[in-house]
């Protein structure tokens, strides 16, 4: 094929202007006369033309090139202009397409639209309709590679923000881990406080830590929740520290007004705590450990769900220790003893769902975790003269 600008298939720049220098056009058209004269006007515009007389020809160029606007021919001889459309769509979908065919073939050019063209123009031509569908094409290019850019930039931007986040999230729980781990750290040096003042309970509030935790989990209990459960334990005692030392630490049983004053215990731990912001989901449970599931308990005579679930768990576990540990008064009692005594009292004195998963976790379970926390009380009682 012959370019009809005196070169082969050349590329026709306008060096007037960059901008038009940038259109890049393609006319197809087995008639070597319509080719020309469109080369003639398009290039004269400023824009790069090239032609091609065949689908072949056209494909060929548009694989080497970018081609932003090509006007084609539909009856051509071998592949049609509807086959070298679906191609070049294929092959560069950013192509825009102009199809062109006799007045009397409008209906082809029209289900041309359907698969894909951008316009279509009848024969014979008028220039000025030529100009105007090939900068419609231009312009409607130009917009959708602008959308896409757009699209790619927020797309871009909204993946580097969500890896900041994660990043910002994940800062934010490894402080949050440390605040929390710092907390219960000073939870449990207070809690140890706790039991030196009162040496039958050495050991009590570590056990009672861990036995609440497994039942919490047994019973499908989560964070924040869990965690509630178990610094509910850890504090259960703290408004002992409001309690005389001689009432705590009377070898024998205590009279009816010593029981009194003890029975305080949860509501001075209630106001010690209730100003402490993140301790409100654990001032419930140390305020009602000592209620009872038959509301026959105490401070406020509470049942049933009324009660926090925290509170019910320690209710189980606080008894379970108390029978299955050393007293001056007493030896420890057999876990069996205690397993019984839990079992009878499920619907009394303690809420019947936990009764049910305590009695569902092995003796040898309880056994590990009292073998655990005895070490970990001895460490604590020789350490507590140096720290002193």
């Amino acid at each position: 094929m012959t370019d009809l600008t005196g070169s082969a298939q050349g590329l026709v720049e306008d060096p007037r202007t960059d901008d038009l220098a940038k259109s890049r056009l393609l006319i197809v058209d087995d008639d070597r006369g319509i080719r020309e004269v469109l080369h003639r006007a398009l290039a004269g515009d400023g824009h790069a033309v090239k032609t091609a007389s065949t689908t072949g020809e056209a494909l060929e160029i548009l694989r080497k090139d970018e081609i932003h606007v090509m006007l084609s021919d539909i009856n051509m001889p071998g592949p049609d202009g509807i086959e070298l459309l679906r191609q070049a769509r294929s092959q560069n979908p950013d192509v825009q397409v102009v199809m062109a065919t006799a007045i009397a073939d409008t209906e082809t050019a029209v289900g041309a639209l359907r698969d894909g063209a951008s316009d279509y123009l009848t024969k014979p031509f008028k220039m000025s309709e030529v100009r105007l569908v090939v900068q419609r094409c231009l312009e409607r290019r130009r917009l959708v590679l602008e959308n896409r850019a757009l699209q790619e930039r927020l797309e871009t931007r909204v993946a580097e923000q969500t890896r900041e986040l994660r990043e910002k999230k994940h800062r934010l729980e490894k402080l949050n881990d440390e605040l929390k781990s710092a907390y219960e750290s000073t939870l449990q040096a207070l809690m140890t406080a706790i039991d030196f003042c009162d040496h039958e309970t050495l050991g009590h509030s570590l056990r009672v830590v861990e036995y609440s935790t497994l039942i919490a989990r047994k019973m499908g209990v989560v964070e924040p929740e869990l965690t509630a459960v178990r610094w509910g334990a850890i504090l259960h005692d703290i408004g002992k520290i409001g309690i005389s030392d001689a009432i705590l630490r009377k070898p024998g049983k205590l009279n009816e007004e010593e029981w009194e004053e003890l029975r305080k215990h949860p509501t001075l731990g209630l106001e010690m705590l209730r100003h402490i912001p993140f301790l409100n989901r654990v001032v419930g449970i140390v305020y009602s450990h000592h209620e009872r599931w038959d509301g026959k308990g105490y401070p406020r005579g509470l049942s049933g769900r009324k009660i926090p679930l925290g509170a019910r768990v320690f209710a189980v576990v606080d008894t379970f220790d108390a029978m299955t540990s050393d007293r001056p008064y007493r030896k420890a009692l057999p876990v069996s003893v205690a397993r019984e005594e839990i079992r009878a009292c499920s619907g009394t004195q303690f809420d019947p769902r936990v009764a049910a998963a305590f009695a569902e976790i092995p003796d040898t379970v309880w056994a590990e975790i009292r073998e655990n926390v005895h070490r970990q009380a001895c460490a604590a009682k020789q350490q507590l003269p140096r720290i002193l």
